[in-house]
């Protein structure tokens, strides 16, 4: 079984996930930690429950949900993986980092790009990929073989969706993601989001005010 812990960092209010089963092996996904007290709460956790990360994933690559790349990467000594897609979204990031207030941030580069016939192994444990552009041109996510829940990055929200205005954006493609892929899996899968709380497939298709179905 999975388990899953969430934390909330940066000024942008990200959720970074760490995820792990009883063998102690170990995903983190979408490091936000960005400052000393971040990067300390992330480890605290680690230690705590002898983890052992074996990777770490990105959803995709915006400032938010790379924050802590290089520092997870460089301190737990594993590979960075992300999308093919969405690679020059994470190299855009050091180019306006700085305008965001970030002048510390130290790129991370990527050991392996995903594709969705890729399955991520950790443990006892399994993830699958979601292709859901729309937010990012290269947005993945992630599942188990149980689609009990998934790991959506900025694809669902409660009650809303991601941003759709930034480079690489688009809102049709993003609402077909959400139709396609993530409206395909059992109302019980619970979505945990980039922002915000988790929800589940079957509340967004029902009440949603982006992408309900009619």
């Amino acid at each position: 079984m999975i388990e899953i812990e969430r934390f909330t960092f940066n000024p942008f209010m990200e959720n970074t996930y760490v995820l792990y089963d009883q063998t102690k092996e170990a995903v983190i996904i979408d490091p936000g930690c960005y400052d000393p007290r971040e990067h300390k709460e992330l480890l605290d956790f680690v230690v705590e429950k002898t983890l052992k990360v074996k990777y770490i994933l990105n959803t995709h690559g915006h400032i938010d949900h790379v924050l802590g790349n290089y520092f997870a990467k460089t301190h737990f000594g594993v590979d960075l993986l992300i999308g093919k897609e969405d690679l020059q979204t994470l190299k855009s990031v050091e180019v306006y980092a700085a305008n965001y207030g970030f002048q510390g941030y130290q790129a991370a580069e990527p050991d392996q790009l995903l594709d969705t016939t890729d399955v991520i192994k950790f443990g006892n444990s399994s993830l699958n990929l979601l292709f859901v552009p729309g937010h990012a041109p290269g947005h993945i996510a992630f599942y188990p073989t149980d689609k009990s829940f998934i790991i959506g990055g900025d694809v669902l929200f409660q009650g809303s969706i991601g941003r759709t205005d930034l480079p690489g954006g688009d809102f049709d493609t993003l609402i077909n993601s959400i139709h396609t892929e993530f409206f395909k899996f059992p109302d019980s899968t619970v979505v945990h989001p980039g922002h915000g709380e988790a929800t589940t497939i079957g509340e967004e298709k029902v009440s949603n005010p982006f992408c309900a179905l009619k």
